[in-house]
């Protein structure tokens, strides 16, 4: 699940925790990744997600859902926020949250939308807006497990302003070790752009994916109608629905 400002419901056997913000990284003008100190942290999969909690002085709590960006094995925990129009949560946490501050959260949550670089075959992510931060712990998980599995990101995002983790996710389609990097941008392309240029299709998926036969893992992530058109065009073009997992939020605008 990535960010949402939809209410969180269950995890309720897990323990809440202090979170010390460490640093704080702009990755777009509306998303911002924070690194997090967590002393009693357990450990998590890439794909796995959170729950955060604030309460302001008079009591008043508000409890959102947030996707992990770091990888499994990485020294500290990293969540990506996006700002979200009248997001109570999302504004404090991608906009008036600084190092030093501390929250609380509890996790992580989930065992369906993961990966781990023990499973076989090739990934194919998908991703829409913010809907790339579990898809990326998958990726930086990859990287530092130094797994050789073919991977392919296809990722839709407004404008080449709105990639979340542009050149990292360069920097990791330059290794030459499997790992193939595709955008598509649906409203605003800068000149020169020779990325794809609209919204993600059944012949884009087809295109830049991997062929049914390879059953490859596939992961997708982003708005609701993002998520659930691809998960249609990829059961279509034969893959198995077993091998296709999804996570979703609200609208996004895009």
């Amino acid at each position: 699940m990535t960010e949402t400002e939809t209410p969180v419901v269950g995890a309720k056997h897990l323990q809440w925790m202090t979170a010390t913000v460490r640093e704080v990284i702009d990755e777009t003008p509306r998303v911002r990744t924070l690194v997090l100190d967590i002393p009693d942290w357990p450990g998590h999969k890439a794909g796995q997600h959170v729950d955060v909690r604030l309460t302001s002085d008079d009591g008043y709590q508000a409890q959102r859902s947030y996707s992990i960006a770091s990888a499994p094995d990485a020294p500290h925990v990293m969540l990506t926020v996006e700002r979200l129009p009248d997001g109570e949560v999302s504004s404090y946490l991608a906009g008036d949250l600084r190092a030093g501050d501390q929250f609380e959260l509890r996790g992580p949550i989930g065992g369906y939308f993961v990966w781990t670089s023990a499973l076989a075959g090739p990934v194919f992510l998908v991703g829409g807006g913010s809907g790339v931060v579990p898809l990326m712990a998958m990726l930086r998980h990859r990287a530092t497990a130094k797994s050789a599995v073919p991977a392919t990101l296809l990722y839709s995002s407004r404008s080449e302003a709105d990639i979340i983790y542009r050149d990292e996710l360069m920097h990791l389609a330059g290794q030459g070790d499997g790992f193939t990097l595709a955008h598509t941008l649906t409203r605003e392309q800068p000149a020169g752009w020779n990325g794809l240029k609209r919204r993600i299709d059944r012949d884009m998926l087809q295109t830049v994916g991997f062929a049914a036969d390879m059953q490859p893992r596939i992961f997708i992530c982003g708005p609701t109608p993002l998520v659930e058109a691809a998960a249609r065009d990829l059961r279509d073009l034969g893959h198995p629905p077993s091998l296709i997992k999804t996570e979703r939020f609200g609208p996004s605008g895009k």
